[in-house]
C-alpha cells in the first residue's frame, strides 16, 4: 500500500481562496486536482454552497443544516478555523469489485465553527461530498437533517419514485425532469441521476452511513430538491414472518453519539458518461476495513433454485425441494467451477426456525457433498428470522455454511442500518459471507465490512418479464455506480421483451442470448447467480462454460464506450486475460472500440455475438474466434435489447 496524506497549514492557491463577499458574507472556494471542479462555500446567515464544473453553474446556493432536539447546527455559522489540505493515497481494495488499487485523491476544505462542529468539503476529479463532524459530546437526538440542493437549469432526471419509507428499492427507474418533478409527487430514493443541458451528468448518493437513517429526496416545488428521513422506530410489531408494522415513531431521525462524523453527501461529477461508472467515490469516502483478515472472504459465482422453481429435467428424481435436486445443483456447479449452490426459501422446517432443516433435504449430508466437490452452500433467510435467532451465525459456521442471504428489509430507519451492521459484524466474526437482499444500496458497509459482497435493492432478473433491458441500461450508471448489485443474471430461455411469458416454472429473461451473458462482466457483484436451471444450462454448454469463466472480482475495469440510458461496453482484467461486455437498450446500433489497453503482440478474442435473428428470436448467437491486437478496431454489433460478450487471452 502506499499512502500519503498532506496537511496544508498555509493556503493553498488554487485549492482555496477566502474573500469577503458583503459584510456579513464570508467566502471559500476549493478545487478538485485537475482544476475543473470548483465548489464556492459561503458563510452568512447559513451555510451554502455552489458547484461549477468547467465554469459551468451546476448547484446554485444549496443549503445545509442540522436540527437537533436542543438547537440547530448550521445557522448563523461562526468559523474558528479554515484549514485545508490534500488526500493523495493508493489504496489496495480487499474485494476488488472494479480494481486492485485504489486511488484516492481530492482536495479538502474542513471549516471548523464556534458551535463544536466542522463541515468538511473533498472534493475529487470526479466529483465532491461534504459532511458534519460533530464535537458536542454526550448523546443528541437529531431531529432532521436539511440537504438542499437548487439547481440552475432544467435537468433531466433519472429516479426510482415510492410512496413510503418502506420500500423494496426495486422500483424502475422513472424519467422525468427536475422542473416536471412536482411537490406533490412522490418521494425518491437514492441513488439518483441528473442530467444537465451543458452535458455533465451528476451521480447523488451518501456514503459511510452509519448509526443513522439513509437519505430520501423530494421535489421542493422551484426546481430543486429537499431530503426526507425515516424517523426512529419505537414500537413495532412483527407483520407475518418476513416484516414489521411501525406502530409509533419517535420525534427525530436519530438518537446517537454527539462526537461523530456524519454520512457524506456525495455528488459524482462525470464529464463523459463512462466516469460514472469508472470511480470508486463510495469506497475512497467510507472507513477501512474493521474486520482484518479477509483472505477467508471467497467471491464467486452461485447455482440458483428459486427463480427456476427447482425445475430440472432428463432425471430420474422428482424435481422440487429435496436431496436429490440439490444433488444435481452441487454436481452441476462442480463440473463447471463454480463456487457455490444457494438454498432458498423451503431449505428450512420453516420460515421462522433456522436451526431445522427440511427434512426432504438431509442438510449435513448436503454440506458433506458439496465441499468432496468443492461447492459450498448458501442459505436464505428473512431478516426477522434473522434478528429473533442471532446465534444462527455461529451454529452456520458449525455446519459448514459459506454465506447468508438476508432478504426482506424493506427499511432504512437509523435502527434497520444499524442491524445491517450487527449482521455484518456477527457474520465476520464466524467467517460467513452476506448478500442482503430486499435492501437499501451500498454506502459504505461494504469496505468496512468486505464479507458484504452483494445487495440487491435493484430491479433484476427475479422480476421476469418485468425487467426489461430500457430499465436494466441504466444500472450500470446509477445502482451499481455506487456499489455491488445482485441482479441474478443468466436466462437461458431468452426473449424479446414483447414475447415474454415468464412464469415460476417456465422462467424466461428478456434481452437476447448474448445480451445476458455480457451481464457477467458489466456488472459488478462479489456474488453473480446463476439464476437459470441447471438443465438449460448443460443444455448450452459452451455458453454456460464462458458464463462460468468470468471472474466476479478483477485487477483492472475500463469502460471502453456509454452513453446513459443507451448502451456500455466495459472490459476487465482478471490476471493476463480480458472480458469484454456490452449491452444496448431497445435500440440496435453499432459501435467500434479501441484495444489500445492489450500488451503487445497477437491475442486470440472468443466473442459471442447476436445471431442475424436475434431482433426476433432472441436466442440466436453466434459464436466467433478472431486474432487482435492493441492496434484492432473492434467492431461490436448488437440487436435491439442485445448485447456482446467475450475474452481476450
Amino acid at each position: 500500500m502506499k499512502r500519503f496524506f498532506l496537511l496544508l497549514t498555509a493556503m493553498l492557491i488554487g485549492t482555496i481562496a477566502i474573500s469577503v463577499a458583503a459584510p456579513a458574507t464570508k467566502s471559500y472556494k476549493v478545487t478538485s486536482p485537475d482544476g475543473t471542479i470548483t465548489v464556492d462555500v459561503k458563510l452568512n446567515h447559513k451555510i451554502s454552497y455552489s458547484v461549477y464544473s468547467n465554469n459551468n453553474l451546476l448547484l446554485k446556493d444549496c443549503d445545509l443544516s442540522l436540527q437537533l432536539a436542543d438547537g440547530e447546527v448550521g445557522f448563523s455559522p461562526k468559523v474558528k478555523k479554515a484549514k485545508t489540505s490534500v488526500i493523495d493515497e493508493a489504496v489496495k481494495r480487499e474485494i476488488p469489485m472494479k480494481n486492485a488499487e485504489v486511488r484516492n485523491h481530492c482536495n479538502v476544505l474542513s471549516l471548523t465553527m464556534a458551535d463544536n462542529y466542522t463541515v468538511e468539503f473533498r472534493v475529487f476529479d470526479c466529483g465532491f461530498a461534504y459532511r458534519f463532524i460533530l464535537d458536542k459530546g454526550g448523546e443528541i437526538e437529531v431531529v432532521n437533517e436539511e440537504v438542499g440542493l437548487n439547481f440552475p437549469d432544467n435537468y433531466k432526471a433519472h429516479v426510482s419514485k415510492t410512496g413510503s419509507f418502506k420500500t423494496s428499492y426495486e422500483v424502475p427507474y422513472s424519467h422525468t425532469t427536475t422542473q416536471e418533478y412536482g411537490y406533490r409527487d412522490e418521494m425518491i430514493y437514492l441513488p439518483v441521476l441528473l442530467e444537465a443541458p451543458t452535458g455533465e451528468k451528476i451521480l447523488i448518493s451518501e456514503a459511510n452511513l452509519k448509526d443513522y437513517p439513509a437519505m430520501f429526496f423530494r421535489s421542493t416545488g422551484n426546481n430543486g430538491f429537499t431530503s426526507l428521513f425515516p424517523k426512529y422506530p419505537l414500537e413495532v410489531e412483527d407483520d407475518g414472518d418476513r416484516s414489521q408494522k411501525i406502530l409509533k415513531e419517535a420525534n427525530y431521525i436519530a438518537k446517537t453519539s454527539g462526537s461523530r462524523d456524519l454520512p457524506w453527501r456525495m455528488f459524482v461529477i462525470s464529464k463523459q458518461d463512462k466516469d460514472l461508472l469508472e470511480q470508486e467515490m463510495v469506497y475512497n469516502l467510507s472507513d477501512p476495513n474493521e474486520i482484518g483478515d479477509t483472505s477467508w472472504v471467497r467471491t464467486g459465482k452461485v447455482a440458483w433454485d428459486w427463480w427456476n422453481h427447482w425445475q430440472v429435467w432428463g432425471v430420474d428424481f422428482r424435481a422440487g425441494i429435496n436431496f436429490e435436486p440439490y444433488k444435481y445443483y452441487i454436481d452441476f456447479a462442480s463440473k463447471y467451477g463454480i463456487e457455490y449452490i444457494i438454498m432458498d426459501e423451503g431449505w428450512a422446517r420453516n420460515t421462522r426456525d433456522p436451526f431445522n432443516s427440511n427434512p426432504d433435504i438431509n442438510l449435513p449430508e448436503l454440506i458433506k457433498y458439496g465441499k468432496s466437490k468443492n461447492v459450498d452452500i448458501v442459505l436464505w433467510l428473512t431478516w426477522l428470522t434473522t434478528e429473533k435467532n442471532f446465534s444462527l451465525f455461529e451454529k452456520f459456521a458449525e455446519w459448514g455454511i459459506a454465506g447468508v442471504k438476508i432478504d426482506f428489509m424493506d427499511r432504512s430507519d437509523q435502527w434497520m442500518v444499524n442491524f445491517y451492521e450487527r449482521v455484518a459484524k456477527e457474520a465476520a466474526k464466524h467467517k460467513l459471507f452476506v448478500d442482503f437482499h430486499g435492501s437499501f444500496k451500498p454506502a459504505g458497509l461494504e469496505r468496512r465490512y468486505p464479507n458484504v459482497i452483494s445487495y440487491e435493492g435493484i430491479r433484476g432478473l427475479e422480476q421476469g418479464g418485468n425487467c426489461k433491458p430500457e430499465n436494466t441500461i441504466f444500472i450500470p450508471f446509477i445502482r451499481n455506480a455506487v456499489g455491488p448489485a445482485d441482479f441474478t443474471p443468466g436466462s437461458m430461455f431468452s426473449a424479446q421483451p414483447e414475447d415474454n411469458r415468464s412464469t415460476h416454472s417456465n422462467a424466461m429473461g428478456s434481452g437476447t442470448r448474448a445480451y445476458q451473458m455480457a451481464l457477467y462482466v458489466v456488472l459488478e457483484s462479489g456474488i453473480q447467480m446463476l439464476a437459470d436451471t441447471p438443465s438449460r444450462y448443460l443444455q448450452e454448454a459452451e455458453c454456460t462454460e464462458y458464463i462460468a469463466s468470468v471472474p466476479v472480482i478483477w485487477d483492472e475495469t475500463k469502460v471502453l464506450d456509454a452513453k446513459v440510458g443507451e448502451y456500455v461496453v466495459t472490459a476487465r482484467r482478471k490476471g493476463d486475460k480480458w472480458f469484454i461486455g456490452a449491452i444496448t437498450n431497445q435500440d440496435g446500433r453499432t459501435l467500434e472500440v479501441n484495444l489500445d489497453f492489450l500488451k503487445d503482440g497477437e491475442h486470440t478474442l472468443t466473442s459471442f455475438e447476436d445471431g442475424i435473428n436475434a431482433d426476433r428470436q432472441a436466442m440466436d448467437y453466434k459464436k466467433r474466434t478472431s486474432k487482435v491486437n492493441k492496434d484492432t478496431k473492434l467492431t461490436i454489433k448488437m440487436v435491439r435489447n442485445g448485447g456482446y460478450c467475450g475474452v481476450i487471452e
